[in-house]
């Protein structure tokens, strides 16, 4: 190398070096100390100790655990479909000239630039059993009994689903407004002149040329709901009788409560592999439909 090389290279490594510090301060040596804790038992203070696969022993026979899993998939397979077919259709009904559209945009992406904190306290008085909204309205049409939302295991995790549809649906509107926007108006116009009614025009042109954007959705909003935490920590902990339990919760309570971050580093490494394993099939499946 010559010296203008060199120093070209010096100045090169120079300015990513903050990158690279920070890379390997806050990904690579954390994953790397979380593996080896596995396998260690560790409180904060004193120096891990080796305790081979004790760690996984607890874990995988612990019910809590169980049931946090158990809620996850539940979370997964009702707030996914739900978040994308009510996204899906605000932008379908506002992708036309209409008074107050912008006004509609806003409100319905109000709530992701909201604090998360603040919205689940006011769900969280929303569904209070006296005195709530909802229950006051039952009251008022001639329910004696309405549910207990929040602190009935029947009703809890609907409760939840609906708060974190309603938290997330804004954004993926606008992600699937954008998409809409990119669709020619000649396909449907040349539908239209063919006679295909308005359902048919959203099931053979809107839906398949939105196949890459919802595809884009449905990897985040899972990733999303693998790492459910603020709304169910505010608005249940994880209750009652850990029928709202997440497995992000589960990986707090065993770091920040029990302070056995060995048993937290096994229940985090199964969440980044479910992760993996749901977001792998999810493009496999994608490619597969691509060929055929």
């Amino acid at each position: 190398m010559t010296k203008k090389q060199k120093k070209e290279t010096f100045y090169g490594w120079l300015f990513v070096s903050p990158q690279l510090i920070g890379l390997i301060a806050f990904v690579i040596f954390p994953l790397l100390f979380s593996f080896y804790l596995m396998f260690a038992q560790w409180n904060f203070i004193d120096a891990p100790v080796f305790v081979g696969l004790d760690n996984f022993k607890f874990i995988f026979r612990d019910t809590v655990f169980k049931k946090s899993i158990l809620n996850t998939f539940i979370y997964l397979i009702t707030i996914v479909p739900l978040t994308v077919l009510t996204s899906l259709s605000l932008a379908i009904l506002t992708n036309r000239k209409m008074k107050f559209l912008k006004f509609y945009r806003a409100a319905f992406f109000l709530p992701m630039v909201t604090s998360t904190v603040a919205i689940a306290m006011v769900w969280f008085f929303i569904y209070e059993p006296n005195g709530g909204i909802i229950n006051s309205l039952l009251f008022s049409l001639g329910m004696n009994d309405p549910p207990g939302w929040l602190i009935d295991t029947k009703f809890a995790r609907i409760a939840i689903v609906i708060v974190i549809v309603w938290l997330k649906m804004g954004y993926y509107y606008i992600i699937f407004d954008a998409g809409l926007k990119d669709i020619p108006k000649e396909l449907y116009e040349a539908a239209e002149i063919d006679g295909a009614s308005p359902l048919q025009r959203i099931f053979k042109i809107t839906i398949p040329l939105l196949s890459s954007v919802a595809f884009f959705i449905v990897v985040m909003l899972f990733i999303d709901i693998f790492n459910i935490f603020n709304e169910v920590y505010i608005m249940t902990g994880g209750g009652p009788d850990y029928s709202t339990y997440t497995l992000s919760m589960y990986i707090h309570f065993q770091a920040f409560s029990e302070f056995d971050m060995g048993r937290a580093s096994v229940a985090s490494w199964v969440l980044f592999a479910l992760v993996g394993t749901v977001t792998a099939i999810q493009f496999f499946v994608k490619r597969r439909m691509k060929v055929e």
